[in-house]
């Protein structure tokens, strides 16, 4: 018998490593695309969304406080890579504090891709703290087809 994920799993996207699939919200057996994420140690494991589209694959995620600058994405054809730092600028006293739930601090997040991707025609956008990286699937059906110039 399946085990329903917790609050925190379903709030968080996250799994429970146990688990070889999990139970989705609706009671149906899911297995999440982006299983694989890990994060490097030490820091703290950015959530993302990752869906497809017919021509690509998208990653999002919530980055709010942190600076474009201090973001680095990595991209192979296999796995995109997303490393960054919110930097905590308040000057309060930790006795002042009622709740302290935010994280400040390095994360990262890796994710095996579904399928491979076009590494150098990826794009990245943040709109709200929400960032997009859209990164076009390779089409294994094209043909390019070679004119053949005679020898010289």
């Amino acid at each position: 018998m399946q085990r329903k994920p917790t609050f925190f799993e379903r709030l968080t996207g996250s799994i429970n490593i146990e688990d070889e699939g999990d139970v989705g919200l609706s009671g149906e057996q899911t297995t999440p695309i982006a299983d694989q994420g890990t994060a490097v140690e030490g820091d703290a494991q950015l959530t993302v969304d990752v869906y497809q589209l017919v021509d690509s694959i998208v990653v999002q995620a919530m980055v709010a406080g942190v600076k474009p600058e201090d973001l680095d994405i990595s991209i192979t054809r296999e796995m995109v890579t997303i490393r960054g730092r919110r930097v905590d600028v308040r000057n309060v006293k930790e006795s002042d504090f009622f709740f302290r739930e935010l994280y400040w601090g390095t994360f990262s997040r890796t994710i095996l891709l579904p399928a491979e991707v076009e590494p150098e025609e990826s794009e990245a956008s943040e709109k709200h703290g929400l960032l997009t990286i859209r990164l076009p699937k390779i089409d294994k059906g094209k043909t390019q087809k070679l004119k053949v110039r005679g020898g010289q």
